[in-house]
């Protein structure tokens, strides 16, 4: 059987070679996302197991206990000099250090940010008596010994352009300032594993920069003698350590850290599905193909059951058949896998230096490419190969069976409850968002099976129109089209999953966009805003400095906090300038002044109705977790931006706190321009910050950069999808290549009868595109319902249909129509005119 089976294979290699290369593109996807996940997975987590290898045991606050800041009046726990020498002194302790740690971020010589900014950090250089850090090992230069002077890791500095004696800019907290750069370093850590930059300070700078308290430590490790195991350590440990305070040992770190590290594997469920999607159009294609094939095999399958064979014979050997595809389609995956995985790492790096190492013969890659390259063929295969052994020898003789119209009448039937069942549960996927994951299959699935009426309706309606505009070839395409949808149907619905995909992601992301630039002008009141790069944060002294430049007119930072009101609820604030905020933002005081904002508390008129205050009543409680009690009058009711929303204070009545972690962060400052002074203020602001953290920013920046925020997510949308759609090709010409082959005699009498090659090939193009236009309007649509579905049961987000894009899409699969008949149309042109009227076929 499988020799058989072999011999079909080689005598119809062209006919089985579209199905194969479908199911190797969704191998490849599969497994290309497999190998790079665990590649990546892999080299994260030798990276946090070889970083900083020094450290046995971490000294941390314990975040399960009651937060209590250490500057209060309650005097929480603290990491410093005390404790430090108190851990060093234990007897299974061979080392203790104090560590600092926070956000800096290194400039290189074109004034631009280097490397990961989630990943870059300020650190503290802690010499030994050689003067060396050896956590820190030098291979230029020496260690930081006052401020103003830095050690760089190498891979940063030589990222940056920089060497040991330049002066380099950095940013820290916001503030940026030049340094000497005096040392470079190597570092076996995590964050310069991941493309991040690290920054050596001296401890004292560290301190000041970024420690919780004065004086204190982000954190202490411990190095264990030899023989003393790390879980005894931290026990000893832990027993002298004051409440608030933990000992974790570096097994837990590194669990801790590779639990929380779960962006590799969100991004590999993503890449999954999108294969899922591609392995599903793979499964109708592959399904079509072997359906042409038995047709037009029929006779062949005849005369091994007139010569004994039994009708599961038959279906082994179609079955075989698949077997063999799909296991081709599976080592040729694989193989092209592994480039997938390669540019995957490259588009998605998690590495600043060489790319992770790919683990080319993983076990689990391997076993998913044979299982779903042959398990997606066999399946699809399975019902062609039941109608296959079904047919009765005399029956099968015949060179085709048309399905009956009783069996379309079913199917239509099934169709049309299945669609209405997907449109009735997509339409109340507005109320309930969690319908749409089970909506849009079942309406997907029920157009794929009501396509073969849809497709003779459509298809009815274009015979006229393209009988007056191509004439008789037009009227031959249509004809062609309508003989049998049940093919026509299964090749336009591969266009149709991966169309209506794209439109769906389209409209979401339009819609997000649109509702994007909506706040962006909305918040946008004051004539320049400037705002933080992301992972860093804006200077506290920017707004000050920014107010005494001669063309600024008015100036206010937006700084957010919160206040803990008596009852344990949190109510969030922005604290402003009260002389300038009304001049730079949507603010309209409805009852008292802002002008006594700098001795009590202002909330918007929703906010007072929800707590029951008034002008004059009194919130009590504590201002960004200060310790301190707080009661403010409410001096002023307003309404506002969401942005100033839902309560404002002074910028000036903040309470002051060397606790880094709960210091009130600039979200924004808000300028305004002396009259037509704005692009001239904008340099001034950027020469006089001179820091490229920060950006200044006019309306149109802020909405452009509204605009080009999910430019980059839907690229990588489309790149993925691509894949489905060239599969949706690939079945067009398939359908388009198999009918050539099917269509033999009915070429050679209609080149007997006048009809030039270019005219047989205008026939086949003009089928193609109606097929390809079918799939498009259907996928538009869908995608259209199940897109319009996501966004109305979201708020404030408005609904975006982008007709430009859809128009697009449309004109794009008309091109894929045009393309997908050159092929079959050279080959139906090559056949000669009498080899064509004598053959066998119809």
């Amino acid at each position: 059987m499988f020799r058989a089976a072999v011999r079909t294979l080689r005598s119809h290699r062209l006919r089985f070679a579209m199905p194969a290369l479908a199911v190797l593109l969704g191998v490849a996807f599969v497994t290309g996302s497999l190998i790079y996940s665990e590649s990546v997975s892999t080299a994260v987590a030798r990276a946090q197991a070889n970083s900083q290898p020094d450290v046995s045991v971490e000294i941390t606050a314990d975040r399960s206990a009651p937060s209590r800041p250490a500057d209060s009046a309650g005097g929480g726990p603290r990491l410093d000099d005390t404790l430090l020498r108190r851990l060093r002194a234990l007897p299974g302790a061979a080392a203790a250090r104090g560590t600092v740690e926070g956000r800096s971020f290194l400039a290189g010589s074109d004034g631009t940010l280097v490397g990961d900014l989630n990943q870059a950090a300020g650190i503290n250089y802690v010499p030994d008596r050689t003067g060396k850090d050896p956590r820190y090992p030098l291979t230029a230069g020496r260690g930081p010994r006052a401020a103003g002077e830095v050690a760089v890791e190498r891979q940063a500095a030589e990222r940056a352009g920089r060497r040991v004696g330049d002066r380099v800019r950095i940013v820290v907290n916001g503030t940026a300032r030049s340094a000497r750069l005096v040392g470079i370093f190597t570092a076996q850590d995590s964050r310069s594993a991941a493309g991040g930059t690290l920054i050596a300070f001296d401890t004292r700078t560290a301190q000041e920069q970024f420690a919780p308290a004065p004086g204190s430590y982000s954190g202490i490790t411990l190095t264990a003698a030899d023989g003393t195991p790390e879980t005894q350590l931290a026990q000893q440990a832990q027993k002298m350590l004051p409440s608030g305070l933990r000992a974790v040992t570096r097994a837990d770190l590194d669990a801790e850290a590779a639990a929380s590290a779960d962006d590799n594997q969100k991004l590999t469920a993503l890449l999954l599905s999108f294969a899922g999607i591609a392995l599903f159009v793979s499964t109708l294609l592959v399904a079509n193909t072997f359906t042409m094939l038995s047709a037009a095999r029929a006779r062949e399958h005849a005369l091994l059951r007139a010569v004994g064979a039994t009708r599961k014979y038959v279906m082994r050997l179609v079955l075989a058949e698949a077997v063999l595809v799909g296991t081709v389609a599976s080592v040729a995956g694989y193989v092209l896998g592994i480039g997938v995985a390669a540019l995957l790492s490259s588009l998605f790096g998690v590495t600043g230096g060489p790319s992770a190492p790919l683990h080319i013969f993983s076990v689990t890659p391997l076993i998913a490419a044979f299982a779903v390259g042959i398990g997606v063929t066999v399946l699809s295969a399975y019902l062609p190969a039941r109608r296959a052994a079904a047919v009765p020898p005399v029956a099968a003789l015949r060179t085709s069976e048309p399905p009956t119209a009783a069996s379309l009448r079913r199917r239509n039937a099934i169709g049309l409850a299945v669609t209405a069942f997907g449109a009735l549960l997509v339409a109340a996927a507005v109320s309930s968002q969690n319908l749409l994951y089970g909506a849009a299959p079942i309406l997907l699935i029920g157009l794929i099976i009501l396509t073969p009426l849809l497709a003779l309706g459509v298809t009815g309606l274009l015979r006229s129109p393209l009988t007056r505009l191509a004439g008789i070839r037009g009227k031959l395409a249509v004809e062609n089209a309508r003989r049998n949808p049940r093919r026509t149907a299964a090749t336009a619905t591969t266009l149709m999953v991966g169309l209506a995909v794209i439109t769906a992601v389209t409209v979401v992301v339009c819609s997000v966009n649109r509702m994007d630039e909506q706040d962006a002008d909305r918040s946008m009141t004051s004539d320049l805003r400037i705002t933080a790069v992301d992972f860093a944060e804006i200077g506290d002294d920017t707004a000050a400095r920014v107010a005494r430049l001669a063309d600024a007119e008015a100036v206010t930072p937006v700084i957010h906090t919160y206040f803990d009101v008596s009852g344990g609820n949190s109510l969030p604030a922005n604290a402003v300038n009260p002389a300038t905020v009304q001049r730079l933002a949507a603010v309209t005081v409805r009852k008292g002044s802002l002008d006594r904002l700098d001795h009590g508390i202002a909330v918007t008129e929703k906010t007072a109705t929800d707590h029951g205050w008034r002008l004059g009543s009194r919130v009590t409680g504590t201002l960004n977790n200060s310790g301190t009690k707080t009661s403010l009058p409410i001096v002023a009711i307003y309404d506002g931006s969401d942005a100033l929303a839902p309560a404002l204070l002074s910028d000036r009545t903040l309470p002051r706190t060397a606790d880094t972690e709960h210091r009130p962060r600039v979200e924004s400052v808000l300028v305004n321009a002396a009259h037509g002074r704005t692009a001239a203020l904008r340099q001034e602001i950027r020469h006089t910050l001179d820091n490229p953290a920060l950006l200044v920013q006019d309306r149109t920046d802020v909405r452009a950069a509204a605009a080009a925020r999910t430019g980059p997510f839907l690229n990588i949308m489309y790149a993925m999808l691509s894949v489905t759609v060239l599969i949706g090709a690939l079945g067009v010409v398939n359908t388009m290549g198999m009918a050539v082959f099917e269509r033999v005699r009915e070429i050679g009498v209609l080149r007997a009868l006048g009809l030039d090659r270019r005219g047989i090939g205008s026939v086949l193009r003009l089928e193609s595109v109606t097929i390809s236009l079918l799939g498009s309007a259907l996928g538009l649509i869908a995608g259209s319902a199940i897109g319009a579905a996501a966004v109305l049961g979201q708020e404030s987000v408005p609904l975006v249909i982008p007709w430009d894009r859809a128009i697009l899409f449309f004109l794009a699969t008309a091109a894929i129509g045009v393309l997908a008949s050159l092929w079959p149309g050279r080959q139906a042109a090559r056949i000669p005119m009498l080899k064509a009227i004598t053959t066998d076929t119809e």
